[in-house]
């Protein structure tokens, strides 16, 4: 890698120290929606003027400014160079640190940046662990008596009070992608909260069930957004080196939230009066007021900055979230890829939607190529170039509900039940359960940066169908007469453990990761919208189908699932890329969407623009 040459050193004047290529600075906080119709494409150089007009390079096009202000450092400004490559940008890479937890330790503002954000997934796991125990709660149910036992078609209103937030969370999810392009992933995550925190209030002064259903479908919308939108930020503030580590941060937090959830519930099933069940709905308002506040002093994404043409602010906010000095060679490294991606994104867009845009548009002025533009956008998911993310994200979250978790945890209140143990003892046994799987989830935190993304999947697949057939079997053999084969029983109970650890450790987080990974930035928001929806959606089927699956045929639910257990693995080794160790930016190869020749071109003069080499 060659070292950056400092433009300052054979500028004949320095650049404007806002970083942006006009004279006039008083517009450099407008979005790109905001600037003017005329404006110079915000990914290019834009034209000198004026008494502080750029050096132009012997092509006649402006360098790309990416000054910035460094007070801390004691300069007026310095000026990023581009890195020159000696080949494309993913071939020449120094790392920020060493992968795994000790590289979390050397990005410590990074991890409390992920760690503030994975709060969204607390609250996701928190509202869906809180429902189990107040269901079944004699003070809930003298409220909400619809769904109490003996009431005609109570399974029915039960089941729909239940899937209402896996509605709500599928439409928040699917609308969270264009909301986190356009107001940014920080501002996104402050309306989710928003929209949770009125779900949660109605459903803790709720009356009737009519009023928490539809309170359940609002809070469910803000959970749906927020389980979107959380991931993607953490991926888009992440070193590479540590990026599946931070991102498995999600499904910790939504498994702590399940455990919090179920003992805070199992405390105040105690209580006397309606406080036993409208505490816990009203508890979960706290961490999404923190959530929300404390949002608004994290730093912006550099990678959506830079997507809106802020490329001052994006280097500031790389800076301080790297917490490295400007003119660190890993710093302007990450930066010139960001801006490599983000333009060659934007010359691709402009190419495939050419008819959405008159001559000399940088976007489309009217409101209708706007909207075409929009959903011609989603289309590209689909196209033969994004086809193999698209099916590898929304294929990881499918596969996630159909290896069976909703299953055992369905039965296992029954299993312990059937073994002899009273109520509290299996309720406790439940809840042990539930760490189990947080005991799984944070051995990812070391392995997935280490084993990688496939090899989790790969080994808990094969772990998850071990566990179904041998559960299958002793439940075919041995369900009628527990009590007479209490061995059989607890070698039931053990690997119902044994799958819990499995799939914590594997198809818990993986999947929560990878979408955020792999999409290219422009399509990045909407891709992660496409497979969570996808998650909401599977799991609003599966917990429809597998209640009368378990009653009905008995052991034939485990060998269901031990059959998509089996097609997960071959899946994985068939549809999933290894993408550990690698940057956001280097997706396209791990891919090999850009293996053609047109599309080798493309990315060699975009970085030869911005300043790179061939």
């Amino acid at each position: 890698m060659n070292h950056p040459r400092d433009l300052t050193s054979d500028s004949a004047s320095s650049l404007p120290s806002t970083g942006l290529n006009t004279p006039d600075t008083s517009t450099s906080h407008l979005d790109a929606d905001d600037q003017p119709s005329d404006a110079a494409d915000p990914l290019l150089p834009a034209a000198a003027s004026g008494p502080e007009a750029t050096e132009l390079d012997d092509m006649g096009k402006t360098r790309d400014d990416t000054s910035i202000d460094s007070a801390e450092n004691g300069d007026e400004h310095l000026e990023i160079a581009p890195i020159r490559h000696g080949g494309a940008v993913w071939e020449t890479r120094e790392t920020y640190g060493p992968p795994g937890f000790t590289g979390i330790l050397a990005n410590p503002f990074v991890f409390f940046c992920a760690v503030f954000t994975a709060l969204g997934g607390l609250l996701f796991g928190y509202d869906q662990g809180v429902v189990s125990v107040i269901l079944v709660m004699p003070q809930f149910l003298a409220r909400i008596g619809r769904i109490a036992d003996g009431v005609p078609s109570a399974g029915f209103w039960k089941g729909l009070l239940t899937a209402m937030i896996e509605l709500g969370a599928f439409l928040g999810a699917l609308n969270q992608g264009w909301l986190a392009d356009k107001i940014s992933r920080r501002y996104s995550i402050v309306v989710a909260v928003c929209i949770f925190t009125v779900g949660s209030a109605l459903q803790t002064g709720a009356v009737d069930y009519a009023m928490l259903t539809t309170a359940r479908f609002i809070g469910g919308t803000g959970i749906g957004m927020l389980s979107m939108v959380a991931p993607l930020y953490i991926s888009e503030i992440s070193p590479p080196e540590i990026r599946g580590a931070l991102l498995v941060l999600e499904e910790f937090a939504i498994v702590t939230g399940i455990v919090i959830a179920f003992w805070i519930t199992y405390g105040t099933q105690y209580m006397s009066g309606e406080w036993s069940w409208r505490l816990p709905f009203l508890i979960q308002i706290l961490p999404g007021f923190l959530l929300g506040i404390g949002t608004l002093f994290l730093p912006f994404s550099p990678r959506w900055l830079v997507s809106k043409g802020r490329n001052a602010e994006a280097l500031k906010s790389l800076i301080r979230i790297r917490g490295l000095p400007a003119d660190d060679k890993r710093v302007q490294a990450e930066f010139f890829d960001i801006k490599a991606e983000a333009r060659l994104q934007h010359v691709a867009l402009r190419e495939r939607h050419g008819s959405c845009f008159r001559d000399g548009e940088d976007e489309p002025s009217s409101t209708s190529r706007k909207l075409r533009l929009e959903l011609l956008s989603w289309s590209d998911l689909f196209g033969a170039k994004c086809w193999k993310r698209t099916q590898a994200a929304a294929g990881m979250m499918f596969f996630q509900q159909f290896v069976g978790i909703n299953a055992l945890i369905y039965y296992s209140p029954t299993l312990f039940k059937t073994m002899g143990l009273d109520h509290s003892m299996q309720l406790i046994l439940s809840g042990v359960l539930n760490v189990t799987q947080l005991v799984g989830v944070s051995t990812s935190i070391f392995t997935m940066d280490w084993l990688g993304r496939k090899t989790l999947l790969m080994w808990g697949s094969v772990g998850m169908f071990v566990a179904h057939v041998v559960i299958a079997g002793l439940v075919g053999a041995y369900s009628d007469n527990w009590p007479a084969h209490k061995a059989e029983g607890w070698v039931s109970a053990g690997f119902l453990f044994f799958y819990m650890l499995s799939f914590g450790a594997s198809w818990g987080p993986v999947p929560w990761a990878y979408p955020a990974e792999i999409f290219p930035s422009s399509l990045r928001g909407k891709g992660v919208a496409i497979s969570t929806a996808t998650n909401w959606l599977m799991n609003f089927i599966i917990g429809l189908i597998t209640p009368p699956l378990v009653e009905n045929t008995n052991y034939g639910a485990y060998i269901f699932f031990a059959v998509w257990c089996l097609l997960s693995l071959l899946w994985t080794w068939w549809g999933v890329k290894e993408t550990k160790g690698r940057t956001l930016e280097q997706m396209d190869h791990v891919f090999g969407d850009n293996s053609a020749e047109e599309d080798r071109r493309r990315r060699e003069r975009v970085e030869g623009e911005l300043g790179g080499s061939r």
